[in-house]
């Protein structure tokens, strides 16, 4: 079933949102929020050059938090041109501050640094707050929030008016309605704001008119056509663990292309109890429910034992089991004709790249997924449907694509199974 926003040929990215991070802990949570509000949005470092924004075609921008002081001499600062992109701004606490000092207001350093719950006195009417309040019905409207700030916006940029205030910072929301440009000193992306979703929806929904094109069912429908337009007639092969980004790379494959993949499970002996037989049995073509995946259960328990024996350093026990994994892995996939694509659950937190590039906060990119430089050595090409995805996103189209749901919920666990969780030597008796 095609929907109607794939018939006319709107591009479910087409309506995005861009978050300019600022290095703050929330910034992700950000990026989760616009999503849950059914819009896209992608997280691009401040210091991005203006034209990698502009090729988005965002409808609005959210400048985030950030740990560093609007009032030092080399602060981050977002990219001039943001401000003359014609699309609505949001500023978030140090977004909000380095939005006043780039437009011409300014910031102060404050005596009392504020953190934690505050209370926002709505002062004026604006289109971002307007009809929210956690006061009582009778009562001028106030704002239950989270508050994390040290400087404060102590004069307004021109064409801006105060429309929020706390004891600790006399603007604690700001606005100009004629440029669609907003801040707020609290953060509405965690839930101690108690309106804060609401918030995130009248920007991104109502300022920025998107309609909500980023639901489950279309984003599987997106990633099914792009697997199609990569892949071709080609096989695939994906190394399935029974772990959740996994299981759903195979689903999602299994639905685009069929026969095309083949999964390879790779059971070291070091899986939970049961476990190599319920992974087995979630996907295998005795049971009921619609997967017929052509699996291949690769059973190197003896192979992985003797490989450990003797071994008790963790580290040193990671490490044999990885490379151990490479080498069964590889070994089988050579088994298969003319597979010329490897699918990896790579997920999009993997490959953010962090805010504060020039700062020297960049976040390293973990090199656990991309196993043991496999691609490269075995000449594949890599298929990375969920890498635009958060977990809790990759959750919610594995259900939508039939996956059972304890095989969704279930308690992560690492990739090196029990050999790390038990100390010392691995042997069988454990």
């Amino acid at each position: 079933g095609v929907s109607q926003d794939a018939q006319r040929g709107h591009d479910i990215h087409d309506e995005n949102i861009v978050v300019l991070d600022f290095g703050s802990q929330y910034t992700q949570l950000i990026a989760r929020r616009v999503r849950e509000l059914g819009v896209f949005c992608e997280i691009l470092p401040f210091d991005v050059e203006l034209s990698v924004i502009a090729e988005r075609g965002p409808r609005g921008v959210v400048l985030s938090g950030g740990p560093e002081s609007v009032t030092a001499a080399e602060t981050p600062r977002a990219p001039d041109g943001v401000f003359d992109l014609g699309v609505p701004v949001l500023g978030i606490c140090y977004g909000m501050q380095t939005m006043a000092g780039q437009l011409g207001g300014t910031v102060e350093g404050s005596d009392e640094r504020e953190f934690g719950h505050a209370r926002v006195d709505v002062t004026e009417d604006c289109s971002i707050l307007d009809g929210l309040s956690d006061a009582r019905e009778d009562a001028a409207p106030a704002l239950d929030v989270w508050m994390s700030h040290g400087d404060r916006v102590a004069a307004l940029p021109s064409g801006f008016r105060v429309v929020g205030t706390s004891a600790n910072a006399p603007i604690a929301a700001m606005a100009d309605e004629h440029r669609h440009f907003y801040g707020v000193q609290f953060h509405p992306e965690v839930t101690h704001t108690r309106q804060g979703q609401a918030i995130l929806r009248r920007f991104v929904r109502e300022i920025c008119h998107c309609e909500g094109l980023w639901t489950a069912a279309n984003i599987v429908e997106d990633a099914i056509a792009q697997v199609r337009a990569q892949v071709g007639e080609g096989r695939v092969i994906l190394g399935l663990s029974g772990g959740v980004d996994s299981s759903v790379v195979a689903a999602l494959l299994h639905r685009a292309i069929g026969e095309q993949l083949t999964c390879v499970f790779v059971d070291n002996g070091l899986l939970r109890l049961h476990e190599g037989d319920a992974v087995m049995e979630a996907f295998a073509q005795a049971t009921s429910n619609s997967f017929n995946l052509n699996i291949v259960r690769v059973d190197a328990e003896h192979e992985f034992m003797n490989a450990l024996a003797g071994v008790d350093e963790p580290e040193r026990k990671r490490k044999i089991i990885g490379e151990k994994f490479v080498e069964v892995f590889e070994r089988e996939a050579n088994r298969i004709e003319g597979a010329r694509f490897l699918a990896q659950g790579t997920i999009y937190p993997d490959v953010i790249e962090s805010a504060a590039s020039k700062f020297g906060k960049a976040h390293v990119i973990k090199s656990h997924h991309n196993v043991g430089g496999l691609p490269e050595r075995m000449a594949l090409e890599l298929v990375e449907p969920l890498r635009e995805l958060f977990k809790d996103e990759v959750r919610r189209i594995g259900l939508e694509l039939g996956l059972p749901a304890e095989l969704i919920h279930r308690h992560p666990f690492p990739g090196p199974g029990l050999g790390v969780r038990i100390l010392g030597e691995v042997n069988k008796e454990y």
